[in-house]
């Protein structure tokens, strides 16, 4: 019997500012989908998501949820007003027996519950809305953009907790690796239109492609056509004209078609220029050693940097990576080695918290307002490479329009913001790049255009970045931070670091685990005699156990201070409880894997 859909829009139709949105727009996810929402920045994908959560609503159309199905929606600028600590804001909602959650969820994700919101970064405001969702476990998760803000080790833990969930969800991200690791299905945003495919972000390109060159013939043979019969308007005989207005209307009508038809955004004309050329070696580190309040960066660190090389620095949050490269800068001293910079070095830094703009200034005024870029006040007119360009101008070729340019860069989207970092790079010339996180919140077509002009750029590049696709295509040396002072330098990207260190730091920490579990934790041996859906269920079972497992030991912990059901009984009660109801749930899971292994076999 067909299961209802979680969720469910039909004819939705939704205009901002006067431009629409969305029109008869309808769109159902079913229980258990793994739906990737794609489209370009701007396209309308965190407007359709919240319509999803019931957070906007449409001009017109309606919104349909199944009888008791939660959906849960990840906030990117969640508001915490009345919460002391993220976790208290992550924890709201939730029974007082299932508290515990959040720590678990906390501890996967990296970051502090009894951290004061306050003081609390985007990115630690972003990663405590995400563990309030994964611990509140909704039907259907809506998940916006959740690896932003996230290192690699959180990535991975973040997509082996969604590869065993059993809830639906739609994911909004731009790491590609993450995607094709996690969906089944697409939802594609393009030109106010929503199309889905029964397939992964792994064969979305060659279905958008594909799409494109059909609309490219079909838009080739009306034009061939609107040609044909323009001739024959003009060469008609006149005596024949009466006889064939129809003829005539047609034409019309075919033109009036051809002018409906919306034209596909192009791509942002960005480029670097290497500009002059600096030495051969650009920097060379002897013996570098850093720490901070005893906390080691470095350790005896050396390192040859050649002109044209782009290097990849990874390692978890807050291991240091920003402040190696600073030190490689000469911006931060070490305590122990030595620096040389190569000579001629002419420097561009893309930051990673976007601080060369002014969020209350127009987008026109950043760009007006830059000594780096040879104006100031009021100008109309920037230096773009040494040629000058009106403001306005420069910003369409990043596909900006006229009204953005006076508007504030509050106002701009996450991408928007990085595009118009972007911008402001391009205009100058450089020949070392240090790239700090610049994969946040862009497009997929954005990412593309970036990797292909850092390709042909002849400067060098130091770039920091938690992509695990991108690095790939982009690094052609990787330095692995991995805390304690530790910094390896690695041939290739992120697959090759991957491969000659033997696994990932995930993987390496997997690695101390019981043979036991780590024979359960892949059974990847070819399935035979099991349906698809028990086949998917083999495979994410060891998953659930491990995390059965887990929330069992928390509760045992929990129950182990002898105060607890003197001073809180009824907290007592239902730890007992949930302990009792998961104990069940683990012999289940453990008794259905045995029985599913068996049938494989």
């Amino acid at each position: 019997m067909a299961r209802a859909p979680l969720l469910q829009l039909s004819e939705i139709a939704l205009t901002f500012g006067g431009d629409p949105v969305f029109e008869d727009l309808s769109l159902v996810v079913q229980p258990g989908d793994r739906v990737a929402l794609v489209g370009r920045n701007g396209s309308g994908k965190s407007t359709l998501m919240k319509v999803m959560a019931g957070l906007v609503l449409p001009d017109s159309g309606a919104r349909t949820a199944a009888p008791g199905v939660r959906v849960g929606y990840m906030e990117q600028d969640p508001t915490m007003a009345g919460f002391a600590t993220l976790g208290d804001y992550a924890a709201s909602g939730l029974d007082i027996d299932e508290a515990y959650k959040v720590d678990m969820v906390a501890e996967g994700l990296k970051f502090d519950p009894a951290g004061d919101v306050n003081t609390a970064s985007g990115g630690e405001r972003r990663r405590a809305a995400l563990a309030k969702l994964m611990a509140e476990a909704p039907e259907l998760m809506l998940l916006d953009e959740p690896t932003n803000h996230l290192d690699i080790e959180a990535i991975a833990w973040l997509e082996n907790e969604l590869k065993s969930t059993r809830a639906g969800f739609v994911l909004i991200s731009h790491d590609r690796a993450f995607l094709r690791a996690l969906t089944r299905a697409t939802l594609w945003i393009d030109r106010g239109q929503v199309r889905r495919a029964e397939e992964g972000f792994e064969n979305f390109e060659a279905w958008r492609d594909k799409i494109w060159e059909e609309e490219d013939q079909q838009r080739h043979k009306l034009n061939r056509k609107i040609k044909a019969e323009a001739r024959w308007a003009v060469e008609g005989i006149s005596a024949r004209r009466k006889r064939n207005q129809g003829r005539v209307r047609a034409l019309q009508e075919l033109r009036a078609q051809r002018a409906a038809q919306i034209t596909r955004q192009g791509t942002a004309a960005m480029a670097f220029d290497g500009g002059s050329t600096s030495g051969k070696k650009v920097v060379e580190a002897f013996g570098l050693s850093k720490a901070f309040d005893g906390k080691n960066i470095v350790r005896n660190f050396d390192l040859t940097v050649q002109r044209g090389d782009r290097i990849a620095f990874v390692g978890p949050n807050g291991v240091g990576k920003t402040t190696l490269i600073k030190m490689l800068l000469g911006q931060v001293a070490p305590d122990e080695g030595s620096i040389k910079l190569g000579t001629n070095l002419d420097i561009a830094v893309f930051d990673q918290t976007r601080a060369a703009l002014n969020e209350d200034m127009t987008l026109w005024e950043n760009l007006a307002n830059d000594p780096e870029l040879g104006v100031s006040g009021k100008s109309d007119q920037i230096m773009v490479r040494g040629t000058p360009k009106h403001v306005v101008g420069y910003l369409k070729e990043f596909l900006f329009n006229e009204a953005q340019a006076r508007a504030p860069v509050r106002s701009l989207s996450g991408g928007e913001k990085a595009r118009l970092l972007l911008a402001r790079l391009m205009a100058r010339e450089s020949n070392l790049l240090i790239l700090d996180e610049p994969t946040n919140d862009l497009d997929i077509e954005t990412l593309d255009l970036l990797q292909d002009i850092l390709g042909d750029y002849e400067g060098t590049v130091l770039l920091v970045s938690h992509d695990r696709d991108f690095l790939d295509r982009v690094a052609t040396t990787t330095i692995a931070m991995e805390g304690n002072g530790e910094a390896v330098v690695y041939a290739g990207g992120w697959t090759d670091y991957r491969a000659q260190r033997g696994g990932d730091f995930t993987e390496a920490k997997q690695a101390s685990k019981p043979l036991a579990k780590k024979e359960k934790e892949a059974p990847k041996k070819e399935v035979s005699g099991l349906s698809f859906t028990e086949k998917h269920r083999l495979e994410e079972l060891p998953s659930v156990i491990d995390k059965l497992t887990a929330e069992i030991t928390k509760l045992e912990e929990l129950l182990a201070d002898p105060e607890l059901f003197t001073k809180q009984p009824v907290k007592f009660q239902k730890a007992t409880d949930a302990l009792v109801a998961r104990q069940n749930a683990l012999q289940d899971a453990e008794e259905e894997w045995l029985m599913l292994e068996d049938k494989a076999g």
